[in-house]
């Protein structure tokens, strides 16, 4: 019986586990609630053990469907990886490389690895996306990009597999006629309270409901990195940048850095990642290129 069990059957119980009921599982995968039953049903039978409690409303994985969840998942993953590659064998070098950026991420590692793309694989044009928070990753997940670099939204989705890359360092910046840089040192978060924050928004709903780096009550949100730079130099409010972006104008006193009391020197650090999705790896240039980004 165990060897009649499909990969489908697999897919609809992992749906129905992180779904939280039948009806949201069929949604997720374009069944009807009727066939998420039947086909679950058959799936206990053949494996011989309840993976449901149905006796409530919703309903709730037993101890073994809980136990079993973890080895389906990785079923489920190893036989996406396994086509995965066979297609990345059968079709050869890419017809392109479509890459999403983030836009904290630095453009002088980026320019190097597309660099040495352009000159082992000349034939391959470039596509790429610069991007905020879940912008990158939507670009990925809808399959406009089989490559991006991830920095400013934490939280990967499932379908994608991450490697990571490297830390950016951020500063905190105000431009030197504000408030703040009058007194730079030992900024208390009672004192970064009663002045406007400048904060990178999301074009996207992937971060919806949740903030990152945001101290103030006090907000401008802006969807352009180039405009919350501008903006900062002008006198607007305050913000955090990643540090290779603002170096010179610290230098030439364009802005000012400010040294954030009580602020742990690892939340002043951004890692980045590569994700792709599982189902479509990268290619010959698309693996030499985050060889490049990783070297």
């Amino acid at each position: 019986m165990l060897d009649a069990v499909t990969l489908d059957q697999l897919r609809t119980f992992v749906a129905a586990a992180e779904q939280g009921s039948f009806s949201a599982a069929g949604r997720k995968i374009r069944r009807a609630q009727s066939v998420v039953s039947h086909t679950l049903a058959n799936l206990e039978l053949q494996l011989g053990v309840t993976l449901f409690d149905r006796s409530s409303r919703y309903p709730q994985l037993t101890p073994a469907g809980a136990s079993l969840l973890t080895d389906a998942k990785a079923v489920i993953d190893s036989m996406d990886l396994l086509k995965a590659r066979a297609h990345s064998l059968s079709e050869g070098l890419e017809p392109e490389l479509s890459v999403a950026v983030d836009v904290m991420f630095p453009m002088d590692t980026l320019t190097s690895a597309v660099g040495y793309c352009k000159q082992h694989f000349e034939h391959t044009p470039l596509r790429l996306y610069v991007e905020a928070l879940g912008g990158v990753t939507q670009q990925v997940m809808d399959g406009t990009c089989r490559l991006g670099i991830i920095g400013s939204l934490p939280t990967v989705p499932d379908e994608l597999t991450v490697e990571p890359l490297s830390n950016i360092q951020f500063a905190t910046v105000v431009s030197p006629a504000h408030a703040l840089a009058q007194q730079p040192f030992d900024i208390t978060a009672d004192e970064l309270s009663r002045h406007v924050q400048l904060i990178l928004t999301d074009r996207t709903v992937l971060s919806s409901g949740r903030t990152f780096g945001v101290m103030s009550p006090l907000t401008w949100r802006l969807a352009d990195l180039g405009a919350k730079h501008a903006f900062l130099k002008a006198g607007f409010g305050w913000g955090h940048m990643p540090k290779h972006m603002v170096e010179k104008d610290i230098a030439d006193g364009l802005l000012v850095s400010l040294t954030l009391q009580n602020m742990p020197a690892a939340a002043m650090y951004l890692t980045t990642k590569i994700v792709y999705r599982k189902d479509a790896p990268p290619g010959p240039a698309g693996r030499a290129f985050i060889s490049q980004l990783k070297s």
